[in-house]
């Protein structure tokens, strides 16, 4: 969406001089890849109980996210799958306020046609010759890339698995090379890997947290939004028991 297009709607929160407030005003969210599907859930809630306001959602890898704001891209709220990016741009004087909102965690899934058990084998299920090639998020833009990783070399087997792992974009992507068949494994967020399409398709294997950093996730509100009162009211909602609530059905825990 365009530059003016997000201003615009930020813009008539503070009011014309002799023009009433006839739309609603649009708050723009950038959105790390796992919350896709929730963060949708979330509008819906938000907005039924805001008339006023409309959120704007765009889906990236947080550190993808993160250079764009570093650009200037006219955000209002950014939602890390991290604390690290929403510091990086505090210490970098964007932000306005900064809040942990989540606590993700990692999935091990395996595609259910191919007769394994990774909740009986494990990490060992991946030697299987039936896995090709292994999906995630690419660590090195988007946080549950790198807590893949994290898992892999803290069980000692990254080195072993590295040649047939296929990075995406975020851990969205990742889950859509699942579905897609382009990978028969891949390291995805839980709340992903409880997609229906995923879930009915594949096996679940839940990643001991003691393997990665704990995936805390933060979100800010920018300096640079001019629509700084409705961006709050989503933050509220979004750290509040409704907003809570969403994110524990979608496997998410307390931040």
């Amino acid at each position: 969406m365009k530059l003016h297009a997000f201003l615009l709607g930020c813009a008539l929160a503070l009011g014309l001089p002799g023009q009433a407030q006839t739309q609603p005003v649009q708050v723009a969210v950038a959105a790390a890849g796992d919350l896709r599907g929730v963060l949708e859930e979330l509008k819906t809630g938000f907005e039924a109980g805001h008339p006023g306001i409309q959120l704007q959602l765009s889906f990236g890898a947080s550190g993808s996210l993160t250079a764009q704001i570093l650009q200037g891209a006219p955000f209002d709220v950014f939602l890390s799958a991290d604390e690290g990016f929403p510091q990086q741009l505090q210490k970098a004087g964007l932000v306005q306020a900064l809040f942990p909102y989540t606590t993700g965690s990692l999935t091990l899934w395996v595609r259910k046609d191919l007769a394994l058990d990774p909740a009986r084998d494990g990490w060992q299920v991946l030697f299987s010759p039936k896995i090709k090639k292994i999906a995630t998020a690419n660590p090195q833009v988007a946080p549950y890339g790198r807590a893949a990783e994290a898992a892999l070399r803290r069980v000692g087997i990254y080195d072993r698995v590295q040649p047939r792992l296929v990075f995406a974009d975020n851990i969205a992507q990742a889950a859509q090379f699942l579905q897609a068949g382009t990978a028969e494994a891949g390291l995805v967020s839980a709340t992903q890997a409880n997609n229906p399409a995923l879930r009915q398709t594949g096996e679940l294997w839940p990643v001991s947290a003691d393997t990665y950093p704990p995936l805390r996730q933060a979100g800010v509100i920018l300096r640079r939004s001019l629509c700084p009162g409705q961006a709050q009211a989503f933050q509220a909602f979004l750290t509040g028991p409704a907003g809570q609530a969403v994110l524990a059905r979608h496997g998410y825990s307390k931040p």
